[in-house]
């Protein structure tokens, strides 16, 4: 492959290296050069470009990821299209991810151009959970490259799901005296929550005396042979953790017949875990953290029995490398109720209603009234309908009489008390506020109040990190104006903005990640700044979303 400056008469047919605007077009990178494109450009005053041609032993990048994507997918792997490079792999059942970590390791070293990664081995997912993604560095790989590759794949491919099994689940409490009532019921939900997404049936709970001989008549019970509705799996908490092999649950396990597989593990928490086994059937004594929802070492022990994957003392062993699962500040774990899976980005909205309005005299421009409404609330309600939340507002210059102005408006409120020092401290308190599952926020303002929810929602829609999008620009005529959804990955950087400036220099340091939406009308550039532009909105001359 050939790479470099090339000029625009000699660049029809190459791929352009790096995003180049053409008037109010913006021709991103890895597109082919046609005529029609290099007219536009050099109507622009571009006279070369930095482009790539392929050789006759090279694969374009895409279609070496799409070759390579359909060999390492096992089964129950979805392989979705090429672009730029990648191909991303989703899951086809709700299960668990088996992974050859020796064979994608292979893969990895064959090539700098190939790459392949993975969720972790072992990583529970959904039926549509992006798995894997192939991506190819540059803009071709060699074909010996390609080809090489191919050979080092088995006919499984290097990755698959293994689904979970429909399974009935015994649930074995053992009680003290003074265990409490409302212990038992959150272990019970938390148990019907880590089971849901299993798919497997709780077989109700068995509350029995603290002792070796209740538990072990339990146990024995629910792993009956000649039960035809007998356990798949046995859940034992304990009202005491296990703390020796020869513990009332590890001795409940003997005593009904069965055997200990493994006491302990290297995951914390969930170091007292203990692995049996009764007439063919999984027993598990569950450590104390298996009664909160926080992942822990029960969870990777559970689902991957419950995918049909046997758990040796081997397997048990070797998870302390990342078996350190406890909050601490430099590695915070994911909390009750989020899973990890492909869905539509999560998108929130702050409203910025914090200016001191000078360039409107006295008013307030922001509670001044449009046809009856406040016009914050008008910004405040087309978020409210659009596809776009939670919402945050942020009040600085009289936040009573914006709270006002928004009362019973379903929204966060935080206040920037430094809101005279410009607009970039408004929207560093706005980021601070935001939920921490929020994939990207759309930054809206209180002085624009003919951006509907149609506006918002056409960012939304375009807005998607996976294929690139990692920022949404509205435009009119080729310019652009607000408001602008910023993906996470753009936070920190927003976030160190200084002074009454916005955020725009961030667009040109990164247009390969922003995409431009075309908005019909001139909404997304009218802000309210005078008392007459007031006054033309009042008498209907402003923009519409």
């Amino acid at each position: 492959m050939r790479f470099g400056p090339v000029p625009i008469d000699d660049a029809e047919g190459a791929i352009l290296a790096h995003s180049q605007r053409a008037g109010r077009r913006m021709v991103k990178k890895g597109t082919v050069l046609t005529a029609e494109i290099l007219a536009d450009l050099r109507a622009a005053g571009v006279r070369q470009v930095i482009a790539a041609r392929l050789g006759p032993d090279d694969v374009h990048e895409d279609a070496a990821a799409a070759v390579l994507a359909e060999a390492v997918a096992g089964a129950n792997i979805r392989v979705d299209r090429a672009f730029t490079g990648r191909v991303n792999l989703f899951s086809e059942a709700a299960g668990v991810l088996e992974a050859d970590r020796e064979a994608i390791d292979r893969f990895n070293r064959f090539d700098e151009a190939i790459t392949l990664a993975t969720l972790e081995a072992f990583a529970p997912v959904r039926d549509g959970t992006m798995v894997a993604t192939v991506k190819i560095i540059p803009f071709a790989a060699p074909k010996p490259a390609v080809d090489g590759a191919l050979a080092g794949i088995g006919q499984g491919g290097l990755f698959r799901v293994r689904p979970f099994k429909p399974a009935r689940v015994g649930f074995v409490a053992s009680v003290l005296p003074a265990t409490p009532d409302k212990v038992l019921a959150k272990t019970a939900r938390v148990l019907a929550e880590r089971l849901e997404p299993t798919g497997a049936t709780l077989m109700g709970e068995r509350r029995v005396a603290h002792s070796t001989d209740a538990v072990a008549s339990a146990i024995a019970a629910l792993t009956n042979p000649a039960n035809e509705d007998r356990a798949d799996l046995v859940l034992v908490f304990g009202a005491s953790a296990i703390v020796d092999r020869g513990d009332v649950i590890p001795a409940a396990i003997e005593a009904a017949g069965g055997t200990i597989t493994h006491f302990g593990m290297p995951v914390d928490p969930g170091n007292l875990l203990l692995i049996g086994e009764r007439a063919g059937v999984p027993v598990i004594g569950a450590p104390g953290c298996a009664r909160s929802p926080k992942e822990n070492g029960f969870d990777w022990v559970l689902q991957r029995l419950l995918a049909g994957i046997p758990v040796t003392q081997n397997d048990v062993t070797g998870m302390g490398i990342g078996g350190l699962l406890m909050e601490i500040e430099s590695r915070p774990q994911p909390r009750a109720g989020q899973e990890v899976e492909t869905q539509m980005p999560h998108v929130a909205a702050i409203l910025l209603a914090a200016g001191q309005s000078r360039r409107m005299g006295a008013a307030n421009k922001l509670t001044e009234e449009i046809g009856g409404t406040p016009m914050v609330r008008i910004a405040a309600d087309a978020i409210l309908e659009s596809a776009a939340g939670p919402l945050v507002v942020v009040t600085g210059h009289e936040p009573d009489k914006v709270r006002a102005a928004l009362e019973g408006v379903d929204a966060g409120f935080v206040h920037n008390p430094d809101y005279a020092e410009g607009l970039s401290t408004s929207l560093r308190t706005g980021l601070a506020a935001l939920p921490d599952d929020a994939d990207g926020v759309v930054v809206c303002l209180g002085d624009m109040p003919g951006i509907g929810p149609d506006v918002i929602d056409r960012l939304v829609e375009a807005f998607d990190p996976a294929e690139g999008r990692a920022a949404v620009v509205p435009t009119v005529r080729g310019k652009r104006g607000n408001p602008v959804l910023w993906g996470r990955r753009f936070f920190e950087a927003l976030a160190a903005v200084r002074g009454d400036v916005g955020a725009r220099h961030l667009i040109g340091e990164n247009a390969d990640l922003v995409a431009e939406v075309e908005i019909e009308g001139d909404a997304i550039l009218a802000d309210v700044d005078t008392p007459e532009a007031l006054a033309r909105l009042r008498g209907g001359q402003g923009g519409s979303g």
